[in-house]
């Protein structure tokens, strides 16, 4: 008895152990949209700064339009060769495409796939981004039927998908014709009501999820559009081209501090099939309207954010340049008002979205209009000659 008594405590603890030592589930796999349509000398410190992050570049190649007909996106082929990580190559099919013509479209994608290939890219799939309404599923799933035959094996086919599909049957059938799919959770719904909504976003995963077999990613926000009046009515959305129109601009951005929750949530309790986080989009150095790289590397991690405005001051014979940084890692607005305590002024000036109010002992610099500093970047607010600019008792007000 005693040795059935030790077999069996002997079991039990191996049985613990096995479980202790189960490897956990792998991690979300995270990669980048590259959306530019012109590439710059921005994109090399771009890309060598996202590398240790991403582990995939979805890259913006061609982009069909009504009347308007084809567009290839001006890449440089030698910086994603140097880079090496795996391209995938996005066919942006408009929405307002009366049809599909599958011969010409194909030999379209094959043509990029042929040059991209021929440069030495890593290509390592196709994906179409096609806004197709419900109504028009089945026509899409022969076109994808289609295309899945003419590509090369190796290649893996995916497409972006909205959360709108989620009410058509025709929805399994679809998914059932590609290797993989991406849910766009933004930018889907009216856009004065913002660009993400988590909670939304949350269902829209879930629901997904029980529909497909096959692995699939979330498109996540990093950047944000302006909404200008039109005379329809509807906003006119301004993303990354400027839309040449007169009106006063409202801007939406993507906040970051929820989208650093959510991440943190999928990543610890994923549903089923979600493969990964895909970030829209790549940000540039001159990018207005994305998160800086850093609050973006910040989120995908998971990091703790916050920013750090300070003062800046800079004096050359009583001539103080007066600026403001963000030294923390989150994009911050400016800040409403900065007041400097100083003496001896003989004159001082605020630049551009700043007023200046001044007094023998205080100057008074407040905001004008809205803007942003990155994070790890500054802005310069105004001059001041003065004796003496106490920065000890000076303060930024956010």
């Amino acid at each position: 008895m005693g040795f059935f008594i030790r077999s069996i405590v002997l079991l039990i603890a191996l049985a613990l152990t096995t479980g202790c030592e189960r490897p956990d589930a792998p991690p979300l796999d995270q990669q980048l949209y590259v959306w530019q349509r012109q590439w710059t000398p921005a994109h090399d410190a771009a890309l060598r700064d996202s590398r240790a992050d991403f582990s995939t570049l979805r890259v913006l190649a061609l982009q069909a339009f009504p009347n308007a007909g084809w567009s290839r996106a001006r890449i440089d082929p030698a910086l994603l060769k140097r880079d090496g990580r795996p391209v995938i190559a996005v066919i942006r099919l408009d929405g307002q495409l009366k049809a599909l013509d599958q011969d010409e479209i194909t030999a379209q994608i094959r043509q990029v796939i042929g040059d991209w290939q021929g440069q030495g890219l890593n290509l390592a799939g196709v994906e179409i981004d096609h806004d197709a309404g419900n109504a028009r599923l089945p026509e899409y799933r022969q076109f994808l039927a289609h295309l899945r035959g003419a590509l090369p094996t190796s290649l893996v086919l995916s497409i972006t998908a909205l959360p709108s599909w989620l009410d058509s049957r025709e929805l399994p059938a679809l998914l059932s014709t590609v290797d993989s799919s991406v849910l766009q959770v933004h930018a889907v719904s009216d856009p004065r009501r913002g660009l993400f909504d988590a909670d939304q976003a949350r269902q829209w995963t879930k629901a997904w999820s029980r529909i497909t077999t096959k692995p699939f990613y979330l498109a996540l926000p990093a950047y944000g559009v302006a909404l200008l009046p039109s005379a329809g009515g509807a906003p006119v959305v301004e993303s990354e081209v400027t839309v040449e129109r007169e009106g006063l601009r409202r801007e939406l951005l993507a906040d970051p501090q929820s989208l650093r929750t959510l991440g943190t949530e999928l990543r610890a309790d994923p549903p089923k099939h979600l493969a990964g986080l895909i970030w829209f989009r790549l940000p540039l150095a001159n990018d207005r309207r994305a998160w800086s790289l850093t609050t973006l590397l910040a989120v995908a991690r998971g990091d703790v954010l916050n920013s750090q405005l300070k003062l800046k001051l800079s004096a050359d014979n009583g001539l103080y340049d007066i600026g403001i940084s963000n030294q923390g890692n989150l994009d911050s607005a400016w800040p409403e008002r900065l007041t400097l305590a100083v003496s001896g002024c003989e004159g001082a000036d605020a630049l551009a979205g700043y007023a200046l109010q001044q007094r023998p002992d205080l100057l008074t610099f407040t905001r004008l209009r809205d803007g942003r500093i990155p994070a790890g970047g500054q802005r310069a607010v105004g001059w001041a000659r003065c004796a003496h600019i106490d920065q000890g008792g000076s303060n930024v007000h956010p």
